[in-house]
């Protein structure tokens, strides 16, 4: 039985994703209700308790303390330790003893804790992540929140950032003074429509926190039909891109020592950063040509054109080189999140399927 207070609580997610552009049934689905049962708890503008907590019409299938302990027995005794109640009451029924149903097993053996170590301890191994591949620009994109400082002890502004993984380019971002689905679906949908984003066309990853698998995004998202991928729970590296970028932000030379003063002073900095970042900023993962270099497909001939110069170098004067090679010019080819490395050094990609 659901609580009122669990009503109110995805009462309100609910409300919250229809307000920023979700349909009433996919909202519902995505916390995990149907669309009748939220019409049902929703007269008007009351939200109505479980009225079965008020009737008292005698319950005729009440469990009764006999057949309770009759199961605590059951399930306890050696050979039925490691069954659950799926394999229990058919291995009873065998012997020609029925007790209860399997729901009314499971019903006693959540009350009384008995679920969670039937049979051996098991040792929880840490799925490795998918591995995602970028060949070109807008086919992954990397995204985080970030607290900026405010001038109130402990509250905070708090930095949207979304980078293109392929180019390193900062397609989006934005500066709130909470953290929230809404803004974050507002966010990605202005993406999609800045960089002309087709359906099927893009994954985003993310870490797991709670605007990142918020109703309002998730409904966003299918909407747009963009994938999403998120980090493991509990692994501090699955989100290598945001997290560099993040560094790179606080230990830039202009980001402040001392709080923003408001929102608007945050917001212009922030401004101000990424558009050094993506025009200027020399990036040497991508042999030192700018985000927006690559990101509109000008790093090959950017970098072939160094290289003719300096292999004309070279041949002018041999000598300063005295044998050493050549710096490496190669264009950055495929780009990798999470990767997985084989014995001959190789990128090994699995197969990545959409999660919506």
């Amino acid at each position: 039985m659901i609580t009122y207070s669990d009503r109110k609580h995805y009462s309100a997610l609910i409300a919250d994703a229809i307000e920023n552009g979700a349909k009433k049934k996919l909202a519902c689905e995505l916390v995990g209700i149907s669309l009748r049962t939220y019409q049902r708890w929703n007269q008007g503008d009351i939200l109505l308790e479980d009225q079965r907590i008020h009737n008292d019409a005698p319950v005729h299938n009440k469990l009764s303390e006999a057949v309770r302990q009759e199961i605590l027995t059951v399930i306890n005794k050696p050979e039925y330790s490691t069954l659950t109640p799926y394999q229990i009451v058919p291995t009873l029924l065998d012997i020609g003893q029925y007790i209860a149903s399997e729901s009314t097993f499971y019903r006693v053996m959540r009350a009384h804790k008995q679920l969670s170590h039937r049979g051996k301890e098991k040792v929880t191994q840490r799925k490795k992540p998918d591995t995602l591949k970028a060949s070109k620009a807008n086919e992954i994109y990397s995204w985080d929140i970030t607290y900026l400082l405010s001038p109130i002890k402990g509250q905070y502004y708090y930095l949207y950032l979304v980078m293109d993984i392929y180019s390193r380019k900062i397609v989006g971002w934005q500066v709130h003074d909470c953290e929230s689905s809404a803004h974050a679906a507002d966010l990605i949908e202005d993406i999609a429509y800045r960089e002309k984003i087709d359906k099927n066309q893009l994954v985003i990853h993310s870490d797991n926190g709670s605007p990142m698998k918020g109703a309002t995004l998730r409904a966003k998202m299918i909407d747009l039909e963009i994938a999403s991928s998120y980090s493991r729970p509990r692994v501090s590296n699955d989100n290598p891109y945001s997290e560099s970028l993040f560094k790179t932000i606080k230990y830039h030379y202009s980001f402040p020592e001392n709080p923003f003063a408001n929102l608007s002073e945050a917001r212009a900095w922030v401004e101000g950063f990424v558009s050094w970042y993506n025009e200027e900023h020399k990036h040497s993962a991508i042999r030192f040509v700018t985000p927006n270099q690559r990101h509109n497909g000008l790093d090959k001939a950017l970098l072939e054109n160094r290289k003719v110069i300096i292999e004309q170098a070279k041949r002018n004067h041999p000598e300063r080189w005295n044998g050493r090679k050549t710096r490496n010019l190669t264009p950055i080819e495929d780009v990798y999140l999470n990767p997985i490395t084989i014995k001959n050094g190789s990128i090994k990609s699995s197969i990545f399927e959409q999660n919506t």
